[in-house]
This record gives C-alpha cells, structure tokens and sequence, in this order.
C-alpha cells in the first residue's frame, strides 16, 4: 500500500489527534457506563437469574424512551453542530430549547406508558412451562420498573446538556460527569442491593434507586458547569430566560427530528422484539442474551465514539461549506471505526469463554452465552461500519434517508427473520441469532452505496437565523 492511498484512508498525524481528541474521552465516559452497567448487572446477578432476568427485560423496555431521547437530541443536534461550525451562537440558544421542549413531551409519555402496562410489557418476554419461574421474573421486573422509570427525568435532561456540548466540541467535561455518575452508580449498588452501613438490602429495587442517583448526580454536574462557562460559549447568556424559538426554525428542526425519533424508537422496538423473539426460547435464552448484550456494550463504545466523532467533525465542516473536506474526513472516520473495532472484537473473543463464569447462573447458561459472545465478537467490524454510516448520514440532514435505512431497515428486515424463526422453525438459539446478526451485512452495502453517492453532503442551516 503506498502512501498516498495510506493517507486517503487513514489521514495524517494531525486528523487522528483531532478525531481521539473528540472521541477518546466520549469512549472513555460511554465505555465506564457500559463497564459499571456491567457490573451492575453481574451485582443482581449475584441474587439470582430471576432477579436477572427480571431487571434485563425492564432495561430492554427501557430501550425504547431512552433512544427516542437520543433521535430527538441528535435531530436538534444537526442543527447545532452546523450553527456551531458556522458560529451562529443564537441558533445553538434555539436548538437547546428546542431540546427541552422534546425532552418534557417525550418523558411524560413514556412515565405514563410504563405506570398503565409495565405488567404487560414484562409478561411479553416471559415463556416458560414452569409458572413459578415467570412469576418471579415477573414479580422482580416490576418492583425494578416501579423505580426506575424516574430516572428517566434526569436522564433526559442530561442528555439536552451533554449532547449540546458535545456538539460545541466540549467532549472532556461530559465525561468527567459520567466517570462521577460511575462512582455514585457503584458506590450506591453496593450500600443499597446488598444493604451496608445498617441500611436494609433492597435487592433490585436498590439497583434502580442507584441508577436514579447516578444518573442525578451526572445532569447536576454538566448544568452547573455550561452555566458558569457563559464567557467561553456566548449561547449560554439568556438561554434559559425565555423558551423563544424562531417558527422557522421549530419547523425545519422538527421535520428533521421526527424521522430520527421515529427511527430510533423503532429501531428500539426493533431489538425489543428481537429479545422477544429469543425469549421464546426459554429463560435460558433470555439469561444468555442478557449476558452476551451486557459485555457487547463495553466492547461496543469505540465505534459509538466514533459515530459521535464523525457527527461532529462532518456535522462542523457541512455547515462551513466545506463539502469535499468533508467527504474525504468521512472515509478515513469510518476506516478507523472499522479497524479499532475489528481490534475490540478481537480482545472479545478472548474474553467471551471467562466473562460468563462471573455469574451465579446455570453452566448451560453460561455455555449459550459464550457461544452468542463469539458470534458478536465477529460482526462488531460490521456493525461498526452500519454505525459510520448511519451518523453520516445523519449529518447531513438527510434523515428521512436515515430512517430508512436504519429503523425501517430493522423493521422490514431483520424483525421479520427473527419472527419466522422463533415461530415457524425449531432452531435453537444460537443460529437463530446467528442468522439475525448476519442481516447486517447487507445494510452494510446499503451504507456504503449511499455514502458513496453522497446523499448526505449538505449545508443545512445557511442563512436560517
């Protein structure tokens, strides 16, 4: 390979040090969530698969508000990583509020879902022959949910201050919060699910009064400090003194929104029904999916962070007008996500024959999960580039193209196979999964057509305040 052709995919010295300075501390704050998400789960794992089990359905219903908050933070967010790069700091001002306004409609809705069917949601993932066994999943999932839905208030409105930030290039202080949120996260699981300093052991219901805390303490942190900063970013001066937005701009903000809104809680109800249809499998494939999804996230946070890198960085120079520049820093983003996960799906090959042995389970659970742990391992170069893609994409503005290609694309596709196999064929778990995972590689080829012809290159707020 000579050089020219090296530095067409991988950039010089200076492009990597702009990309790690963006991603690597948004890969170190979603990487400790993920590990201390891990160890919350191996922590009620200690108290049984039926307090396992019950807490991973909740945080699998809790998929879908979580990334309808993250559609609705990223659709604002085009707009103000474009305002940013073109330094219209009254048009970040509008986007923020424009956040908040989505975050409050979004949330009251999901509360008031979770308190009229929880039970049902719940009941939904449970198949097995033995009642008791779905009593007791079901039991503990609800004394998990009736807690832990309100953390989705501090949750959302952390997420309106740190994607905000991120979008302005402020990637160090969201991780500063996130890596006290893990402190308080493992500090508070320890004291409440297994009861230390004379406080009772709450069990799960420890569990989700810690995430709640956790989640507190991480908003309290980024507020405070965006709001002493008013010298350093000028949007901050009256941002929250009036909720003026311009009509225009809720206009074209919101018809840009609802595509990734749509899309993201479709894509969340995509895997919720994925898990669903593993769970027909029994228990054992609830438990086993659990695990593998749990040690999947931590290995998954580099392309995340590059995914987040590539909004960024593309979202600055689309709005600059500096469309060829662009297009190039694009293709050498998505060969680093592609080439730094091929290196984490490595390193989680290894791990997946140890990782299962942490837990207080069955060794036929434990068997499931190593064998689901390699398959992931596999396709996390894959599902690396689908990521590179789809925030690509996003950049540009073009999210009905987004949708289609992600949320849509889960729905008519992939849903679908898992549907037919779990109802119609006997296959066992692993190749049921197998083949489900494996349709992502051909939204993989979508992705690279659609990059390559450049759907995404686009100046979207020129001129709009």
């Amino acid at each position: 390979m000579n050089r020219l052709t090296v530095k067409k995919y991988l950039g010089g010295r200076e492009f990597l040090k702009r990309f790690l300075l963006i991603a690597m501390p948004i890969a170190v704050q979603n990487g400790i969530t993920n590990f201390v998400n891990m160890l919350d789960n191996l922590m009620v794992g200690q108290l049984g698969t039926y307090q396992m089990n019950g807490v991973s359905i909740v945080n699998q219903i809790n998929l879908i508000p979580y990334l309808a908050l993250f559609g609705a933070m990223a659709g604002a967010g085009i707009f103000t990583a474009q305002f940013y790069g073109s330094g219209d700091s009254e048009g970040i001002k509008y986007t923020f509020r424009f956040k908040l306004c989505v975050f409050v409609l979004l949330v009251t809705g999901a509360i008031a879902v979770t308190m009229l069917f929880g039970g049902d949601l719940i009941t939904l993932f449970l198949h097995s022959e033995n009642t008791a066994d779905v009593e007791m999943t079901r039991k503990y999932g609800l004394d998990y949910m009736g807690i832990v839905m309100w953390s989705l208030i501090p949750f959302g409105m952390c997420q309106v201050y740190v994607s905000t930030l991120r979008e302005v290039g402020e990637t160090v202080v969201p991780m500063k919060a996130g890596l006290a949120a893990v402190v308080v996260n493992i500090v508070m699981n320890w004291v409440l699910i297994f009861g230390r300093f004379g406080l009772p052991a709450m069990g799960v219901k420890g569990a989700a009064l810690a995430t709640i805390l956790a989640r507190i303490s991480e908003w309290a942190i980024v507020a405070v400090w965006l709001h002493t900063h008013v010298g350093r970013y000028s949007f901050v001066r009256g941002l929250l003194r009036s909720m003026h937005i311009p009509a225009k701009l809720i206009g074209r903000v919101t018809v840009k929104c609802i595509p990734l809104i749509i899309n993201e809680s479709l894509w969340a109800f995509g895997i919720t029904m994925l898990t669903q249809s593993y769970s027909t499998r029994g228990l054992d494939a609830v438990a086993g999916v659990n695990i593998c999804s749990t040690l999947s996230n931590v290995f998954s946070v580099f392309f995340i962070a590059a995914g987040d890198a590539i909004a960024i960085m593309i979202g600055q120079l689309l709005g600059a007008g500096r469309m060829e520049e662009a297009r190039s820093s694009d293709r050498i983003l998505c060969t680093y996500s592609v080439l730094g996960s091929a290196g984490m799906g490595l390193i989680m090959a290894v791990c997946a024959p140890f990782y299962p042995l942490l837990y207080n389970t069955t060794p036929d659970v434990r068997r499931l999960a190593t064998m689901l742990l390699l398959i992931a391992a596999v396709m996390l170069p894959v599902d690396a580039y689908t990521s590179a893609a789809y925030f690509t994409l996003r950049s540009g503005g073009n999210t009905f193209v987004t949708f289609l290609f992600d949320g849509f694309y889960m729905l008519l596709v992939v849903v679908p196979i898992a549907y037919v196999l779990s109802r119609f064929t006997s296959l066992p778990i692993i190749p049921v999964y197998l083949l489900c995972r494996s349709s992502e590689m051909i939204k993989s080829l979508i992705g690279f057509v659609l990059l390559r012809k450049g759907v995404w290159v686009n100046n979207i707020v020129e001129n709009m305040t």
